[in-house]
C-alpha cells in the first residue's frame, strides 16, 4: 500500500486559496477516481474537488472553514501500490501554472510583511490561522477583542469571514499609537465615527449573511467607492427582434435540443459596440488604463437562493448566434445547479444585467470591478409607438425596451458611455429578419 496526497488543485488564473466547506466523505472511507470528496468555496464560486485515484481517507488535513493553498495537501489516501508519499505528477503540475506574477506576488507578501512587523503578539491558547493572525495583525486587533469574537468554524474557531465581519464593525476608530509628525500646512485626517448600532425590536428576526452575501456587498459597497458612475437612457424598439426570435425559436429548439431566449442577441448587439468603442472594453490600474484584447461578456444571474453570480462568456466576439445561445443556456444552467467551476466566473471585460426578466423596466446596476461599464437590459413592453412612414407619422403598436448604461467617469465620459449605447440601441432596432442562427 502507499500514501496518497490529495492536493488542492489549480483552480484558475488568480484564484490562490480556498476554503473548505464540507467533506463529502470521512476518515476511514473508500472513494473511487473521480469522486467528488470535499466541497470548496473561492471568492467567486462553489465547487467540488473529486480525486484523481481510487482509495481510502486516511487522514483529513484541512477541515471545515479552514484555508487551503493551491497546491497544499488537504487529506491523505491509502491507494494500491509500492512505495512511501505519492503526489500525482498531474496534480504536481497544476499548482505552478497558477503561480502568481510579480504583481500579484507583491500584493501578497506586503500585508503579510506588514502583519510580521505588527506589535500584536498573541498567546498559544488562542488558535487562529495564519490567514486570520495576519488579517489581525493588519487591523492591530487586540488578543482581547478577538476573544469576543463568536467563531463560526470547528469547535468555535474564528474563520476569515467572522473576522472581516468583526473588521467591518468595528469601524474606523483611531488605533493607539504615536502619530506621525507632519507639517503645519498639512491637514489632519478626519476620522469616521463608527458605524451606529441599529436597534432590534421585539419580533425582529437577524439573519446573519451567508458567505456568498458577505463577499457580495463587500465588492459592491467597494466598486461604489472605486468608480464614480454615471447612467445614460434609451429606450429601444425591438419589434424586429421578437419577430425573429417567434420565428426561429421552435426550429433552433428541435434542431439544437434548446431554447432560444433574447440573450444572444442581446450579446451580439453589444459585442458589436464594443468593437465600434474598444475603449469600453478597458480596466483601470492607477493612472494606466489597459485596453483589453477579449471581449468576455459577464452575465448577471440570479440564484435560487436569491444571490447573484456572473458567469462570462469568453471570446464571446469569436461566437456565432448559435454559439452565444449554447454558451449562455450552459453557464445559466450551471449557475443554478452550483456546477460552475472558477475558471467560469472569471476574466470578464463587460457585463450584460437583464432585469426585464424580473419585470423590471429598467435599472441602475453597479460596475464590477475592475470593469469600467455594464448594461442594463428592461422588460420588453408592447406600448404605441409613433412611426415614420413614407406617407406620414402613424401610431402603431411596438414592442419597447429601456436600456440603461453605467459607465466609470475615469475614464468613460458622456460621448463615450451615450455613443455606445446608442449603437447597441440602433443594432437591435435594425436587426436583420433574414439573420441566420
Amino acid at each position: 500500500m502507499a500514501e496518497y496526497k490529495l492536493l488542492l488543485p489549480s483552480m484558475g488564473e488568480g484564484v490562490m486559496e480556498a476554503t473548505i466547506i464540507t467533506w463529502l466523505f470521512n476518515e476511514g472511507d473508500n472513494v473511487k477516481e473521480d469522486d467528488s470528496v470535499v466541497e470548496i468555496a473561492t471568492d467567486k464560486v462553489d465547487s467540488d474537488v473529486p480525486t484523481p485515484v481510487s482509495g481510502k481517507i486516511v487522514k483529513i488535513l484541512k477541515q471545515k472553514d479552514e484555508v487551503a493553498k493551491v497546491g497544499e495537501a488537504i487529506a491523505i489516501l491509502e491507494i494500491e501500490g509500492e512505495g512511501g508519499n505519492t503526489v500525482s505528477e498531474e496534480v504536481k503540475t497544476e499548482a505552478p501554472a497558477s503561480a502568481p506574477d510579480t504583481e500579484t506576488l507583491k500584493t501578497i507578501e506586503e500585508p503579510l510583511k506588514t502583519a510580521a512587523s505588527s506589535n500584536v503578539e498573541f498567546s498559544g491558547d488562542l488558535y487562529l490561522s495564519p490567514l486570520v493572525k495576519s488579517i489581525a495583525q493588519q487591523e492591530n486587533i487586540s488578543e482581547t477583542e478577538l476573544k469576543s469574537i463568536k467563531g463560526s468554524g470547528l469547535e468555535g474557531r474564528i474563520t476569515k469571514e467572522d473576522i472581516l465581519a468583526y473588521v467591518a464593525s468595528r469601524g474606523s476608530q483611531p488605533v493607539q499609537q504615536a502619530a506621525p509628525v507632519q507639517a503645519a500646512s498639512t491637514p489632519q485626517p478626519t476620522v469616521s465615527a463608527p458605524a451606529a448600532t441599529i436597534p432590534v425590536s421585539a419580533g425582529d428576526e437577524i439573519i446573519p449573511m451567508d458567505r456568498m452575501r458577505k463577499i457580495i456587498a463587500e465588492n459592491m459597497v467597494k466598486a461604489k467607492q472605486i468608480a464614480p458612475h454615471v447612467t445614460s437612457f434609451i429606450e429601444t424598439d425591438v419589434t424586429n427582434v421578437v419577430k425573429w426570435r417567434n420565428k426561429n425559436k421552435a426550429v433552433f429548439e428541435k434542431r439544437e435540443g434548446e431554447k432560444l431566449t433574447f440573450m444572444p442577441i442581446f450579446v451580439k448587439a453589444v459585442v458589436k459596440a464594443i468593437q465600434d468603442f474598444p475603449m469600453i472594453n478597458v480596466s483601470v490600474n492607477g493612472d494606466n488604463i489597459i485596453k483589453k484584447k477579449n471581449i468576455n461578456i459577464g452575465m448577471a444571474t440570479a440564484l435560487p437562493d436569491g444571490n447573484l453570480i456572473v458567469p462570462v462568456i469568453k471570446n464571446a466576439d469569436q461566437l456565432s448566434l448559435s454559439g452565444l445561445a449554447k454558451a449562455i443556456n450552459d453557464l445559466a444552467y450551471r449557475a443554478r445547479n452550483k456546477k460552475l467551476r472558477p475558471e467560469d466566473t472569471q476574466g470578464a471585460t463587460y457585463t450584460i444585467s437583464n432585469v426585464g426578466s424580473f419585470g423590471n423596466l429598467m435599472g441602475t446596476p453597479i460596475i464590477p470591478q475592475p470593469q469600467v461599464a455594464i448594461l442594463a437590459i428592461g422588460a420588453i413592453v408592447k406600448k404605441p409607438a409613433v412611426l415614420e412612414t413614407a406617407d406620414g407619422d402613424v401610431i402603431a403598436i411596438r414592442n419597447l425596451m429601456f436600456m440603461s448604461h453605467s459607465y466609470d467617469h475615469r475614464v468613460v465620459d458622456g460621448s463615450l458611455g451615450g455613443m455606445m449605447l446608442k449603437h447597441v440601441h440602433d443594432y437591435l432596432e435594425n436587426w436583420d429578419l433574414n439573420t441566420e442562427i
